[in-house]
């Protein structure tokens, strides 16, 4: 069988994949890196016994071995631990990356289980497989982080990076399409039916703003960026306002320093606290003074990527 067959791969989330598929299959989930690695600890694959898969491990150097591997524990029924890399006894199996990669893999995942990870992954709500090395036994728990246990290995699901992009004209349609491209969750809300209209083109879900505030049922949890994109700024402190009492990780708005300036001078005015207030960022992006839709789009990404990860470590 030929496992690098495009057509054979799946391109769904591996926990998904779990909780809609056969329990014939196999959770990849390699539990230590040793050096470079494309992906991390704690990423996962999915494999099932008629040789299609879900997610990878690798820039694709080793999902083929791995299928023979993980279809030799779905007979057995019994755990292993697989190394690839540096160290690994398959010399003749190289990452191009030159570290190494351990790598266990556990037979026969309860679909059931994977289906309230799913949920509970919908629900935007943490959770944590905790897979038991020897036995292969999986329970979901609601703290913990990844990596080993003793001998257990955890793999924590956070929610994905939500956006919430609230504005008018090409800076805010270019924003929502970027981020509905690279995949995250978005939420498009303008009082400007022509910006919705192109947010919709792009596929981004929308929401019309029918008066300065937050919309009612519009949730911004701890994983959650929201970025204003106004050239009227009568917009902004209401909005704001709102967004600063929520758990969002991060809250910006377009314009200049002077701008900036008096954004926080308005909050204050309306008796925002000035730790919220300094949770405001401006003005946005990595990038000063950019001049182009595009380029500030790039740039406030890029930004809020970065805070994300300083915010996870």
């Amino acid at each position: 069988m030929n496992f690098l067959n495009p057509s054979s791969v799946l391109a769904r989330d591996p926990v998904e994949a779990l909780a809609s598929g056969s329990d014939a299959a196999v959770l990849a989930v390699i539990t230590g890196v040793e050096g470079p690695s494309y992906r991390p600890v704690g990423a996962a694959m999915a494999l099932f016994a008629n040789g299609e898969r879900a997610g990878t491990l690798s820039s694709g150097c080793i999902e083929s071995d791995i299928m023979i591997h993980a279809m030799e524990v779905l007979e057995s029924g019994t755990p292993a631990a697989i190394r690839y890399g540096r160290g690994s006894p398959f010399i003749d199996i190289q990452l191009p990356c030159g570290g190494g990669l351990d790598i266990l893999l556990v037979p026969r995942p309860d679909p059931g289980l994977m289906q309230r990870v799913t949920a509970r992954r919908s629900a935007r709500v943490p959770c944590v497989l905790r897979i038991a090395r020897a036995t292969g036994a999986i329970e979901l728990a609601d703290e913990g982080a990844t990596g080993w246990d003793g001998d257990t290995f955890c793999v924590r699901y956070d929610p994905p990076l939500k956006f919430l992009v609230f504005g008018k004209g090409p800076e805010a349609c270019t924003f929502a399409a970027l981020v509905q491209s690279a995949g995250y969750p978005n939420l498009l809300l303008s009082p400007d039916p022509e910006t919705l209209d192109l947010g919709r083109g792009a596929g981004c879900a929308t929401e019309q703003l029918l008066r300065k505030a937050v919309p009612e049922g519009v949730g911004a949890d701890a994983w959650t960026a929201a970025v204003l994109f106004f050239h009227d700024h009568d917009w902004e402190p209401e909005i704001l306002r709102d967004l600063l009492a929520t758990e969002a990780f991060y809250i910006g708005s377009q314009g200049s320093q002077r701008a900036r300036d008096a954004r926080i001078l308005q909050l204050e005015a309306m008796g925002v606290p000035d730790e919220q207030r300094a949770r405001l960022h401006g003005p946005v992006g990595l990038i000063p003074s950019a001049r182009d839709a595009g380029t500030l789009a790039v740039s406030v990404l890029a930004e809020i990527l970065a805070e994300a990860k300083a915010v996870a470590s």
